[in-house]
């Protein structure tokens, strides 16, 4: 059975830096990361920013409620 992602933990500028899942687990930005590139985690994907990192994003899907921005912060 897949995870899901379902708060987030931000810094002051906004960005991303850990992961609560629905099992409870709190997860780093890069375990995060490796569990979405091996397809452990359900409604979100990795793409390549212009900088050359690999980053987590939302499926697009047009609901931006389940967007990882939208989750609440824990």
């Amino acid at each position: 059975m897949k995870e899901r992602f379902v708060a987030v933990r931000k810094n002051a500028d906004g960005d991303l830096l850990e992961f609560q899942t629905a099992s409870g687990d709190v997860l780093t930005y890069e375990e995060a990361l490796k569990k979405v590139e091996a397809g452990d985690v359900e409604h979100v994907s990795t793409f390549v920013g212009k900088d050359g990192g690999t980053y987590i994003r939302s499926i697009p899907d047009h609901d931006k409620t389940n967007n990882l921005d939208a989750l609440p912060s824990f």
